[in-house]
């Protein structure tokens, strides 16, 4: 199993999990690695150091010149992770609650989100898609509406 890092071209970094050097690039070049966070699918491998367990080192203590021991943790126990991941994963988090707490209303949502903000429909949690223009207009009518881009790789089921 090879485990790349990867960032797609909103700068979003994630990590992809394939069989070999040839099924990335395989699936790079069928499109079907996207970001999982905003579905971007223009991705590319980032450099990555190989993680060696080599256990502890001879001598974990280093001596300043004031006499003063430092300990050194061993290269195992300090967690490298994507400076991002923590807010990735809570962007997930969220879109995944959004889809299962929302009706998909395509892309009727600033017809429906009038229709509900006036009383004409009952009101309910909505998704959809809208124009700039339309989310505008929504907004100065005083509509509440927030943009929020649902990842394409939950909205269908995982391959």
């Amino acid at each position: 199993m090879k485990v790349f890092d990867l960032q797609c071209s909103a700068r979003h970094s994630f990590e992809g999990w394939f069989g070999s050097e040839a099924d990335f690039v395989d699936q790079l070049a069928r499109q079907l690695v996207q970001c999982p966070v905003c579905g971007d699918a223009q991705v590319e491998k980032m450099p990555s150091a190989p993680r060696l367990n080599l256990g502890r080192p001879q001598n974990p203590h280093l001596e300043s010149s004031d006499g003063a021991v430092a300990t050194v943790p061993a290269a195992s126990d300090v967690a490298l992770a994507p400076p991002h991941h923590d807010v990735t994963q809570s962007l997930l988090r969220i879109a995944k609650a959004l889809l299962e707490q929302t009706q998909d209303v395509g892309n009727r949502f600033a017809e429906e989100a009038r229709k509900i903000h006036y009383g004409e429909s009952e009101a309910r949690a909505i998704r959809g898609q809208a124009t700039q223009q339309q989310t505008r207009e929504l907004l100065e009518e005083g509509v509440q509406v927030m943009p929020f881009v649902v990842p394409e790789s939950l909205k269908g089921p995982l391959q």
